[in-house]
This record gives structure tokens, C-alpha cells and sequence, in this order.
């Protein structure tokens, strides 16, 4: 097991969840310019991946964390979630943290 020690400070801008749904029941996401009120600020890290995507982790306190959420560090660079998850460790709660994966925004162009 590798151990990912914090590199920055991350905070989530957690959208509302659920979306509204459309006639036919489909999630329909707020505006792409619509920023939530931060949830809070917690030591993490960023580290980008060979594919280009970002491995972001979290405090578990950020939970829950959904696709769409925006995250941010203290240098003002921010990604969108696609993926998050809670990691819990069975009887071991300080080890306990929240994996992401997101997107740079924008996102690095080669």
C-alpha cells in the first residue's frame, strides 16, 4: 500500500445533488458557469496522471463528493470530479480519505 502524504490545500465546491430531472427523469446539471459555495478547506493532494487526468485526494469530511463537483487549491488551479469515491480503513478512521479523479480546467493542452 503506498501512502499519498498531503501536498496542498483543496476545497470543494460541492454542487446541489440530486440535479433537477427533465420531463423524462433525466439529470439535468446546473450551468457550466454556476459555482457553489465552498464546503470546506482540507489538507490533500493533486497528482496528475500519465493520461492527463488528476488523482485528487480528499478528507473524508468532503464526503460526499459527486461528478461535477468543483475542486480547488490555494494557487487558485481547479478540477471537475468525474469519479470520487469514500475509502474507509476497518478500524483505523485517521487513515480513512476520499479518492477522486477529475479534469484540469481548463484542461492542459499538448
Amino acid at each position: 500500500m503506498a501512502v499519498v502524504l498531503p501536498n496542498r490545500r483543496l476545497t470543494l465546491y460541492a454542487l446541489e445533488h440530486p440535479w433537477v430531472r427533465d420531463a423524462n427523469g433525466v439529470p439535468v446539471p446546473p450551468p457550466p458557469d454556476q459555482r457553489a459555495e465552498p464546503r470546506g478547506t482540507w489538507p490533500g493532494s493533486a497528482l496528475e496522471q500519465a493520461d492527463d487526468t488528476w488523482s485528487l485526494r480528499l478528507d473524508p469530511a468532503a464526503w460526499p463528493v459527486e461528478p461535477g463537483d468543483i475542486v480547488g487549491d490555494e494557487s487558485g488551479m481547479t478540477w471537475t470530479v468525474t469519479t470520487a469515491r469514500n475509502h474507509r480503513v476497518p478500524g483505523c478512521p485517521d487513515a480513512d480519505y476520499v479518492q477522486a479523479t477529475a479534469t484540469r480546467n481548463p484542461p492542459k493542452v499538448p
